[in-house]
């Protein structure tokens, strides 16, 4: 479809992934990105001269990215290094408890019976078990296709067979009380509970379905060689092989439209971009806040839902003794319940927090721990607050001698060169991602009812699309990723159904440039 244009607005994984089949479709595709790097959230700060990742630290779902490397007639292996570790990550309480996790069941199951006991080592096999039925049942009708309506949606999608399923997964209780069914180690229900937090959520209020991230993690955690940004380079690198061009340093100020449908952007400077079709891989909200024009504003919904979680993190080169880190590791505080409490009933920094690092220049095992300075990069999760109202200085230094208090009495001492540390708070988030006040998961996934709310690949004005973490599936690399194919199949499937010559290609093989 060489006459077909398509514009990208935003080079973040939704728009990559999108630009990567469009492109090999035989598309006429253009990516604007207003910042000077491909990857959004998938970003490295500099830092000594070297670069870390400061953004997502995790990779999973590798399959992801695996079928957009075969669709587009490459192999993700010919452009980056991937290499999956064994230990998922180390958790340390300040009693002086550890517990580290494994992708292997049985390995976890025998480290959690000497942790806690044989009755907790059964939990966690019941638990991965339900964790996995979770993930199997939603995967094919919920994770990796079109946006769901709602329960009898869904129930239509997975089959009368599979109702069961949907009941047992409990998608009405929330993930806390789940967990209680099999944890009654009170560290083991902070453990687990925390993977709400991957989609930046309070394991008090998410559904008891967020519990297959734990599956999830355990299928597979990827370290890729030279950051997590050499994924983001490597899908730009696919789609300009593929015939794709950005444009960095250009912000879109206007989807434009004629006749009832998408005409094209407008840039900053006025500079007009015809299109076909427009894809939008920003936060929805600001769609909905006008930022893009009257007509992209009534594409989507306009009410607010309540937003995710914020972080504030810090980029270090640091000397690091005392602790055993490896690669992931996560400090937990002493009161879960009163840090989400914090968070989001009291829309404030915890006073307990937990503190995730990672070691960024080790591996998943307790060898080769630098001799000198490492990159390690710190996190803790903190409300979205709006630009124009800012933690003050009290409330970040507060955080930080409470974050690294708690690591001294895990027995961790970081000696920081202040000079060199970059700190990132929610206002900064704001800044870069207008409308989000810093979350940065997009919705909250608080209810039952959230998992259905997110806006789906297509808009109610025609030629518009979304993807991204704010929209269905949801936040993190790989479901972004996911939003951008579906936004991509959508185009190539409207577009074909109004071809003015001939059908558009499917993804795969080479490019029909």
């Amino acid at each position: 479809m060489a006459d077909r244009r398509i514009v990208i607005v935003g080079a973040g994984m939704g728009g990559l992934a999108a630009a990567v089949l469009l492109s090999s479709a035989g598309f006429r595709t253009t990516v604007i990105e207003a910042t000077d790097r491909a990857g959004g959230k998938m970003r490295p700060a500099p830092l000594a001269g070297r670069p870390i990742d400061a953004g997502p630290t995790v990779l999973t779902m590798r399959w992801v990215f695996d079928r957009l490397f075969d669709e587009a007639g490459s192999s993700l292996s010919q452009w980056a290094t991937l290499v999956r570790a064994e230990r998922l990550a180390r958790h340390a309480w300040a009693d002086g408890s550890r517990l580290d996790l494994y992708s292997d069941i049985d390995r976890s199951a025998d480290a959690i019976l000497a942790f806690a006991g044989a009755r907790e080592a059964r939990g966690y096999r019941a638990f991965c078990k339900r964790a996995q039925a979770i993930y199997e049942t939603l995967r094919p009708g919920f994770i990796d296709a079109p946006r769901v309506a709602g329960p009898l949606d869904l129930s239509a999608r997975v089959g009368l067979s599979h109702v069961g399923d949907l009941v047992r997964i409990a998608p009405f209780a929330t993930m806390w009380k789940a967990l209680g069914e099999h944890f009654a180690d009170p560290r083991l229900r902070q453990l687990f509970g925390r993977y709400a937090t991957y989609c930046g959520s309070s394991p008090f209020l998410a559904p008891a379905t967020l519990m297959l991230v734990a599956h999830v993690e355990r299928e597979g955690v990827w370290l890729v060689e030279g950051g997590m940004a050499r994924l983001a380079e490597a899908l730009r690198g696919l789609a300009e092989a593929r015939g794709a061009q950005f444009r960095f340093g250009t912000a879109v100020a206007r989807i434009l439209t004629a006749g009832g449908r998408v005409a094209g952007v407008a840039t900053g400077a006025g500079e007009p971009i015809a299109a076909d079709a427009v894809i939008w891989n920003g936060d929805v909200a600001a769609l909905a806040d006008g930022a893009a024009g009257p007509e992209a504003r009534r594409a989507v919904a306009a009410h607010t839902p309540e937003r995710s979680l914020s972080a504030v993190t810090w980029a270090m080169s640091a000397r690091v003794r005392g602790f055993p880190l490896v690669r992931h590791t996560v400090f937990f505080s002493r009161d879960s319940r009163a840090e989400f409490d914090d968070l989001f009933a009291r829309g404030r920094l915890p006073a307990a927090p937990t503190v995730y690092l990672c070691a960024q220049d080790r591996g998943d095992s307790d060898a080769g721990a630098p001799s000198g300075p490492e990159r390690v990069f710190g996190l803790v999760n903190a409300p979205a607050r709006p630009a124009n109202r800012p933690l003050t200085a009290a409330e970040i230094e507060t955080c930080e001698s409470a974050a690294f208090s708690l690591l001294g009495r895990c027995g961790l001492t970081i000696e920081r060169d202040r000079e060199s540390i970059v700190r990132t708070i929610p206002e900064d988030f704001a800044k870069v991602y207008p409308s989000t006040r810093g979350a940065l998961y997009g919705p909250a996934t608080h209810g039952w009812k959230a998992t259905f709310a997110r806006e789906g690949a297509k808009t109610r004005l025609p030629g518009l699309y979304l993807a991204g973490g704010s929209v269905h599936p949801g936040p993190g690399a790989p479901m972004a990723a996911l939003s951008g194919r579906q936004a991509a199949l959508s185009v190539i499937r409207d577009l074909s159904s109004t071809g003015r010559s001939r059908p558009a290609a499917t993804p795969g093989g080479t490019s029909t440039r």
